[in-house]
């Protein structure tokens, strides 16, 4: 893996060169390793925190690694292309627009002791920023050379919270255009369901169940890209103890290697179907 900065990788792009880079602020990673229509992506998967937020935050490790999507990117790793965040959503939210991703509070807790200064704010911006830059040079980049692209928006969420039976995945599609890709989507809903785990646990999936896919990310690409269809797909936190913070590996593992299969044969049918 490579370290390089924001211009570095937009350039790398340009030219349709294959690598795998961290940012040389350490904010996010990019995987190219073939210039393929369609793109994994984990933004919620980061923990970072920078230290000079420490001592300001009201929350404990365990808080914010409990409102993350630990290990998602580890689900689409195996794939050709893959983007994933590697800052807390605490820090700054790559699933909120500008204005609205740094948290004052967070599912219903001060986040800060005293307000940030404009400085460290200004620090977490700059990195939403430069992530954004990197996503549109990107999708720009696939849709100039295969007109389509599907992008798997990759989250997790905490099942136990609910007080009714939720599924194991949900699909949000409150924001792209169901009458135009009704089938990809219902397609995508029913690989999920199919999906074999270990441990007896069973696989249900629905659309718009518990998350509608209000999300930026889905909304930025949507907004910037008319031939760019994302999946907003969310699993439930079975392959992880969310009260204990003990992750499952066998059961990441098993959705890892079932997506490697079905996730890229679910792309090539979009690309295939909408063409």
């Amino acid at each position: 893996m490579l370290k390089l900065s924001v211009e570095e990788i937009i350039q790398k792009i340009e030219l349709e060169e294959s690598f795998e880079a961290v940012t040389s602020d350490y904010s996010f990673t990019l995987k190219i390793e073939k210039y393929v229509p369609y793109v994994c992506a984990a933004v919620h998967d980061g923990h970072h925190f920078r230290k000079e937020l420490w001592n300001h935050c009201l929350h404990t490790e365990y808080e914010r690694w409990y409102e993350e999507d630990p290990a998602t990117k580890q689900m689409i790793q195996s794939h050709p292309i893959v983007i994933a965040g590697l800052d807390s959503r605490f820090e700054y939210d790559l699933n909120r627009p500008p204005e609205s991703a740094i948290y004052t509070d967070a599912w219903g807790k001060q986040l800060w002791k005293t307000p940030l200064t404009d400085t460290m704010r200004e620090k977490s911006l700059h990195k939403h920023h430069q992530f954004y830059k990197v996503v549109k040079k990107l999708l720009h980049k696939i849709e100039e050379k295969h007109t389509f692209c599907i992008v798997y928006d990759m989250h997790s969420y905490n099942w136990k919270r609910w007080n009714r039976e939720v599924p194991t995945w949900n699909i949000g599609t409150a924001n792209v255009d169901t009458k135009r890709f009704a089938k990809v989507i219902e397609t995508w809903r029913s690989i999920l369901e199919k999906m074999p785990l270990p441990n007896g646990i069973f696989s249900s999936a629905k659309i718009n169940d518990t998350f509608q896919g209000n999300g930026y990310f889905l909304k930025f690409i949507t907004h910037n890209f008319k031939n760019t269809l994302v999946l907003a797909t969310e699993i439930a936190k079975v392959y992880c103890d969310e009260l204990e913070q003990v992750t499952y590996p066998e059961v990441v593992t098993s959705i890892e290697k079932y997506l490697q299969e079905k996730l890229q044969e679910h792309a090539i049918s979009f690309i295939n179907t909408i063409k």
